[in-house]
């Protein structure tokens, strides 16, 4: 019988699907729940609304508690620590009593641009749309009235977090992508706030940046402690007892670095589903970049992070198309045999997709600087339309503006990546996705078999680094003692015809891109 005071929990609101993971002392997931959903675009804004995001919530650890009882014969009343990731950015604001006063703004909308703009202008710091200050200052100069009542503004880690515990915090590494964070003092950077104060159009309210933005909290801090509300919050059932400590929460990028043993200067990972961003551990500021935002580590240090919108919903769309076709022809198919199938036939296909074409956005996309998206697929009169090149076009096209981000990172930047981690959906079926995006980065791609567990499993590391480290031990080196020092893994490189197909395919994807947008223009 497992000893539940020595398991840590960590649950991911991700973009289609909420998860919890349970894991022991040594990092070995021992239980797990979820619960998918899906956002949904109201009146032009991408949101859920409290009640998903509630009864998402409460549906996942139904399911996890099922699997602890079925797996380890026990009720789940009780874990060593917490942690809470979700879907970083965003747009939550709150009054004073915490009742919300617009509705929650994901990541995914692109309606900050003029905001963004001269965010970036002012700071001189990339401040991309979907960050929060981004929102917070757009709202401004569209005069929303729910500015003159607010008083808090989080993230939807934040907000679960807050629930959970009453403290208005967030970890250093989801504040990052709130407002530009000053690595030396784990802080919001002061002078960038004392110029967003400053601002003409700001000075018209009563609140300053600091009142209403979170505290900002490293890994290994206490984020406070859940509350018998907070337990009820989760557990409904209340089976789940209060006073276990919580970690500070943190954002799917942190939790995927920390997944993939990615948190130390040099490392990196790709974090490919509903959107895909790659995050490199760096060593030093870099230049300004539409293309690459400046967050950090859960423990502070700076990264630079190329964030896309768009990766897989394309791919799973075309994938339900063909499920539809096969049960017309009185074939049932298990959907997730489907996708490994698919995936493997992508292998056969040409370099350079022999001429097929696809832009994956569901929504805009800020490296390609679209406001708006709309899935294209594109042929060449003289193209080989095969299954193969058609599966290949699409996983390609899901990595292609990661590539361009990329590129701007190892070329103009000089910041040298010697090895990627992938992670997430995309690399589900074993050596596919780590292909392509060998052959996308041109270095090689290592998976980790807990891979598949993705953020929420980071996130109840970062809970048992709070409450196992040593005394002075660094998250770099508790995740590599600790953790992954015996982890398995497959690194897969592909060879050079591979890569000069992607770069290939990628030439033809930015001379076309006017196409994409004349479509998101058009329809």
């Amino acid at each position: 019988m497992t000893d539940l005071k020595k398991t840590t929990l960590g649950i991911e609101l991700g973009s289609t699907r909420i998860k919890a993971v349970l894991v022991d002392e040594t990092g070995t997931p021992v239980a797990s729940g979820s619960h998918d959903w899906e956002n949904r675009l109201v009146d032009g804004v991408w949101t859920y609304t409290m009640e998903d995001i509630q009864g998402g919530l409460w549906e996942c650890y139904s399911d996890l508690k099922r699997d602890a009882r079925e797996r380890l014969g026990v009720k789940l009343d009780r874990v060593g620590a917490i942690g809470v990731s979700a879907m970083m950015h965003g747009y939550l604001p709150f009054d004073k009593d915490w009742n919300a006063i617009a509705g929650f703004r994901t990541w995914r909308n692109t309606m900050t641009g003029e905001a963004a703009k001269e965010l970036t202008e002012l700071f001189g710091f990339n401040i991309p749309q979907r960050w929060s200050i981004a929102h917070l200052y757009q709202a401004v100069l569209n005069g929303e009235e729910h500015l003159a009542r607010l008083a808090n503004l989080t993230t939807l880690a934040g907000y679960i977090h807050r629930e959970l515990t009453g403290e208005h915090v967030l970890g250093v590494g989801e504040a990052s992508g709130m407002f530009p964070i000053d690595s030396e003092k784990l802080d919001y950077d002061e002078e960038m706030v004392r110029k967003f104060d400053g601002l003409e159009k700001v000075k018209n309210y009563s609140w300053k940046l600091r009142d209403v933005l979170p505290k900002v909290l490293p890994a290994g801090a206490r984020g406070g402690y859940l509350t018998a509300e907070g337990a009820k919050f989760l557990d409904p059932e209340g089976d789940l007892e209060p006073g276990i400590p919580v970690a500070p929460p943190e954002g799917d990028a942190g939790t995927g670095m920390t997944a993939t043993n990615s948190v130390r200067v040099g490392t990196g990972n790709v974090s490919a589903g509903t959107s895909d961003f790659a995050m490199v551990v760096v060593d030093r500021p870099l230049g300004v970049h539409r293309e690459i935002d400046m967050v950090t580590t859960p423990a502070g240090a700076p990264v630079a992070m190329v964030h896309c919108n768009n990766c897989t919903s394309d791919i799973n769309a075309w994938v339900g198309l063909l499920e539809e076709f096969a049960g017309a022809l009185g074939v049932k198919t298990d959907r997730r045999e489907l996708f490994t199938m698919l995936f493997k036939k992508a292998l056969e296909g040409e370099p350079d997709c022999g001429g097929l074409l696809s832009y994956n956005y569901f929504s805009g996309e800020g490296v390609t600087d679209l406001d708006e998206g709309r899935p294209l697929f594109l042929r060449e009169p003289d193209a080989r339309l095969t299954l193969a090149n058609f599966m290949r076009t699409h996983l390609l096209s899901a990595l292609a503006t990661l590539k361009i981000g990329l590129d701007i990172l190892t070329g103009e930047e000089k910041v040298k990546i010697d090895k990627l981690y992938g992670h997430g959906g995309f690399f589900k079926t074993p050596g596919v996705g780590q292909r392509m995006l060998s052959a996308a980065a041109g270095v090689p791609v290592s998976v980790m078999e807990t891979a598949g567990e993705g953020g929420p499993y980071g996130m109840a590391l970062l809970a048992g680094y709070m409450i196992w480290r040593g005394e002075g031990e660094t998250l770099e080196d508790y995740l590599e003692n600790r953790i992954f020092a015996s982890a398995r893994s497959s690194t897969l490189m592909v060879d050079r015809e591979d890569i000069e197909g992607f770069d290939a395919f990628l030439k033809k994807y930015v001379r076309a891109l006017p196409v994409e947008k004349l479509a998101a223009e058009s329809l």
